[in-house]
């Protein structure tokens, strides 16, 4: 994707296809009666997103990793909730249900022979790869996500914004600074900060007892920035009540670590693919084959002709 300058396309790929799974009945089927629904749904999602948004790149970013490691170590709450089987090495199993881990392959092979560049690097998840392809962009961006984490990558300046789907992708909410400053009172930057003050319980995120999303934004506009807030605790002449002053302190193991779990990395190791988006099939073989087995008709046949015009 090197000197790139026209618009890529994003999709936090697993965020899309459990949004598709629940969206779409689990009546949609293969002849064999396997449940295809989130393959389909996905596939539709991605022609109403080429179609509606025309961008020039797209890649669909995977979670080679769902929960890191390095993340555990340092939060070890981090997504505990969300695990159905620990594993010594190598990552954890989410939970996940039983009708969608089977689909998953179908997409990642459907994809492929699509010619539909998709990325996912071992050690990372989907929104560290989406971090990486957004810091080396040239052009703008579109990250389409379900997950408000990719808030934080909204930037103005460089064209970086969130589609995130209210209803399937045919209503989706264009999430720029402005929208962040009257929603949360932060832009971009600021909502990383934002979000690791309030906590994540979905994330397994504590946060900071006590302090909710609108005393973090209050607290935030008054110092800054995270590292602000941390100085003002030092500084018996800074605004904070008794209470936020005491709290914050508490908190500061939390806050020493709680950055660099809450923050998308911006230095993954990318592989080289190529992220045009394709106008034909890379391998028309293949797919035919996949269309047969799995029962993807009008989905799969729709995205070709999108992809095609």
């Amino acid at each position: 994707m090197r000197g790139v300058t026209g618009r890529l396309m994003l999709l936090d790929t697993a965020s899309l296809y459990f949004r598709a799974y629940f969206g779409v009945p689990d009546s949609v089927r293969a002849p064999d009666g396997t449940p295809v629904n989130a393959v389909r749904g996905l596939l539709d999602f991605i022609d109403r997103l080429v179609k509606d948004h025309r961008p020039d790149e797209l890649v669909a970013c995977m979670d080679a990793d769902w929960r890191p490691a390095w993340r555990v170590e340092l939060i070890p709450s981090y997504k505990a909730h969300r695990v159905a089987e620990e594993h010594a090495v190598g990552p954890d199993v989410e939970e996940v249900p039983d009708t969608l881990s089977p689909q998953v392959p179908v997409i990642e092979a459907v994809l492929d022979a699509l010619g539909i560049a998709r990325v996912g690097v071992a050690g990372y998840e989907a929104d560290d790869v989406i971090g990486t392809f957004t810091a080396r962009a040239a052009g703008p961006v579109d990250i389409v996500t379900g997950d408000r984490d990719l808030y934080q990558l909204v930037d103005d300046a460089r064209g970086v914004r969130v589609l995130y789907p209210l209803k399937g992708v045919g209503t989706l909410q264009t999430t720029d600074e402005a929208w962040l400053r009257e929603k949360y009172g932060v832009d971009g930057r600021g909502y990383a900060d934002l979000a690791l003050l309030r906590g994540d319980p979905s994330d397994g995120l504590p946060g900071v007892p006590g302090i909710g999303e609108k005393t973090a934004a209050k607290l935030l506009a008054e110092f800054g920035d995270l590292a602000g807030i941390v100085a003002a605790v030092g500084d018996p002449g800074a605004r904070l009540t008794p209470a936020q002053r005491k709290r914050l302190d508490e908190a500061r193991g939390y806050l020493a670590v709680a950055p660099k779990v809450v923050r998308v990395a911006h230095d993954v190791p990318l592989p080289e693919v190529v992220t045009a988006l394709p106008r034909a099939p890379r391998e028309p073989a293949a797919l035919e084959e996949l269309a047969r087995r799995w029962g993807l008709g009008g989905s799969l046949q729709r995205l070709l002709t999108t992809l095609a015009e």
